[in-house]
């Protein structure tokens, strides 16, 4: 192979720093303490460092600013911040709303960014003209599973996962990275320094420190919600509208998705909505803690769910749970390009035809409740109301009870002592 086809090819080997050559990594960026190490870490072995920072709606403007900054500050040779709101939205909220359920019947899958943030890195490495991307997840943790998986479903890539290479040397890895940090004199963040913290649109997720350890949580490991001193002491009602299963609509407002699932989040969150501890069983086998806030999506999947059950039918609410857990698994998983999600999401989306309608949700701190619903497709006859009347006689009832249990009652009979 010739020299040029080998420096064609970022397979075949890395950048040498001595020789003054460099190459073009796209950095999967948060400014966070993993990200902030990669930078420099990656420069010192020879690469041209591109961030991209994915705003999944998580930050504010002032973040915003402080992560390009920090870029900056770091010595990258370009950074760009992506909106990913709509993809979010169209690409994991919608879906997921439609499942209506956490993985292990809990998590409301907060990291699913993820997946858009690799979108959004690739794009700009085909804008650079390079196959080489890099990324900040540790090697004992979901997201490297989830980044990686995703990079080799959209092509043939390199990647690069700084921290993975010190944790072969290192066991105190966030430790070293501060110290490596502070020695070419870049500041880290004291939260940084004591937790691991998440958020995008979804909401937040913590971990670190006393989490780790399956101890109380500190006051440091809250993001959104208020505690429950600072709950407003009237109640709170807001109604989400539907149309084939997507929010749309929030007290009369027709709103975009993100912005939508963004005023849920700042409203339930000052009634502390959505916040929960998780252990859960990880992809890597290990097992996992968190503290996490989703305020909007609790909300949605509450609305949801109310509406859900009265304009599907029996069989439907029985049967589609069964997708539903499978689609989660797929996409905690890091199978968010598999085959069989699109197919599983495919039927979520049918099931959605007629989950269309009103629901007033309702919280007076902590959690939130459905108090009415309105659509025009709720399963409901005019001459029937349970428990109260009915349009067919006491023979009718009398029949169908002793051939709904006959299969029982036989078995009773014959084995009765």
């Amino acid at each position: 192979m010739s020299s040029q086809a080998a420096s064609s090819n970022p397979r075949s080997r890395l950048p040498n720093p001595a020789s003054g050559e460099r190459q073009d990594i796209v950095l999967a960026f948060s400014g966070g303490l993993d990200t902030s190490f990669c930078v420099p870490w990656l420069k010192e072995r020879g690469w041209a460092v591109h961030t991209v920072f994915a705003d999944t709606g998580g930050v504010d403007a002032e973040e915003r600013e402080y992560i390009e900054q920090r870029a900056r500050e770091l010595g990258v040779a370009s950074h760009l911040t992506v909106d990913g709101g709509p993809a979010i939205w169209n690409g994991f909220v919608k879906p997921f709303v439609w499942a209506g359920e956490g993985y292990q019947g809990q998590y409301p899958l907060l990291v699913s960014d993820r997946y858009l943030i690799v979108d959004a890195a690739i794009r700009r490495a085909h804008e650079l003209g390079t196959r080489a991307i890099a990324h900040g997840c540790t090697g004992m943790g979901n997201d490297q599973v989830r980044f990686d998986l995703a990079v080799k479903a959209l092509g043939d890539y390199q990647i690069v996962a700084p921290i993975r290479e010190i944790q072969k040397e290192h066991t105190q890895t966030r430790a070293y990275e501060q110290a490596y940090l502070e020695e070419r004199g870049f500041s880290v963040r004291a939260r940084q320094k004591h937790y691991t913290i998440n958020e995008n649109l979804l909401g937040v997720t913590m971990s670190g420190g006393e989490i780790d350890r399956w101890e109380a949580p500190g006051e440091g490991a809250r993001g959104w919600c208020k505690p429950r001193a600072e709950w407003p002491p009237q109640p709170m009602r807001v109604t989400i509208g539907f149309e084939d299963g997507e929010a749309v609509l929030v007290d009369d407002q027709t709103l975009p998705g993100p912005v939508l699932l963004g005023e849920l989040n700042r409203a339930f969150a000052h009634y502390g909505v959505g916040r929960g501890i998780y252990t859960g069983d990880t992809t890597i086998g290990l097992k996992g803690r968190i503290v996490y806030e989703a305020p909007g999506l609790t909300a949605l999947l509450v609305a949801h769910r109310a509406l859900e059950e009265t304009v599907l039918t029996k069989q439907q609410n029985r049967f589609k749970p069964e997708v539903a857990r499978k689609w989660v698994e797929l996409v905690y998983e890091g199978f968010f390009h598999d085959p069989l999600k699109a197919d599983l999401e495919a039927y979520l989306k049918s099931s959605q035809r007629q989950v269309t309608g009103l629901v007033t949700l309702e919280t007076n701190g902590g959690s939130v409740h459905a108090v009415a619903v309105q659509s025009t497709h709720i399963l409901q006859t005019r001459g029937a109301t349970y428990a109260q009347s009915a349009d067919w006689g006491v023979a009718e009832a009398e029949g169908f009870i002793k051939l709904f249990g006959m299969s029982s009652t036989v078995w009773a009979q014959v084995n009765r002592p």
